[in-house]
């Protein structure tokens, strides 16, 4: 029979071995956001009459929802960048026009979600209207879809031209009736943008900047947008009539994965 002090002392054992078996081992410290470098700005803090309409925000876009990395709805570019589109834009208000940004600094994560989205061919629910025409096996082949993206650099945007005054576009409504995105301008998705020919992240050829079948006003407006930014330092890549990149780019070899977020730029920005 075990003496009190026995048994006192075999019950402090199990209690101490009950009460650290219910406590939970302490969690590996979260790793910290990365942060932008001082050289990166908000757009509206450089150039506030810019519209916005950040599509990776939202779930209109090829991929369905919104993609990760975009915490908020900002246009974040380096501050050379955001300087030689507020000068773009200028001139644009001048002649009556005002630009219109779809993306701009795009994190790797964002660029990650695109790959994997397309690595998974059973997801066709945006096909009808981002790739009508394209077999989603073939975009990287393609070249619609790469796991780099000059937007991770921070000098390159996606943007358009709104006539002033500008309209209000609708929001999109997911599971709604999709619309290929090279079809009419009034049986398209309504956007407040000029007549480009195609909507935006239309992945199809006549999206080619200088496509020889977009013409009338469809190539005036391509080019009306192209000149004004060449003007203030930007290139146009060719497959795609809404990308330009400012030259000479800020950080021409790096690829930041900082979110989209206020937060992640310096305070002072």
């Amino acid at each position: 029979m075990l003496r009190h002090s026995s048994l006192r002392l075999l019950w402090g054992l199990l209690s101490a071995v009950l009460l650290a078996s219910a406590v939970p081992a302490p969690h590996a410290a979260a790793r910290p956001e990365p942060r932008a470098p001082d050289e990166f700005v908000s757009l509206r803090g450089v150039a506030p009459t810019v519209l916005h309409d950040i599509r990776y925000f939202t779930r209109h876009d090829f991929v369905g929802e919104r993609v990760d990395g975009y915490r908020q709805p900002l246009c974040i570019l380096t501050e050379d960048a955001a300087k030689a589109l507020r000068e773009a834009q200028r001139a644009f208000l001048r002649a009556g026009y005002t630009l219109k940004v779809y993306d701009c600094y795009r994190p790797q994560r964002a660029v990650d979600h695109f790959v994997e989205w397309a690595n998974d061919l059973d997801d066709q629910r945006m096909k009808r209207e981002f790739y009508p025409g394209v077999d989603k096996a073939s975009l990287f082949e393609d070249g619609y879809i790469a796991e780099k993206s000059g937007h991770s650099r921070g000098s390159t945007v996606d943007l358009t031209l709104v006539r002033l005054p500008a309209e209000r576009t609708r929001p999109y409504v997911p599971g709604e009736p999709l619309v290929p995105c090279y079809a009419p301008q009034e049986e398209r998705f309504p956007d407040n943008s000029l007549d480009m020919g195609t909507g935006y992240d239309c992945f199809d050829t006549l999206s080619h900047t200088l496509d020889e079948r977009i013409r009338g006003k469809q190539r005036v407006n391509r080019m009306r947008l192209k000149h004004g930014l060449e003007k203030a330092g930007f290139v146009n890549y060719p497959n795609e009539w809404w990308h330009y990149t400012y030259q000479p780019e800020t950080f021409p070899e790096a690829y930041f994965d900082f979110p989209v977020s206020r937060g992640s730029l310096a305070a002072h920005h």
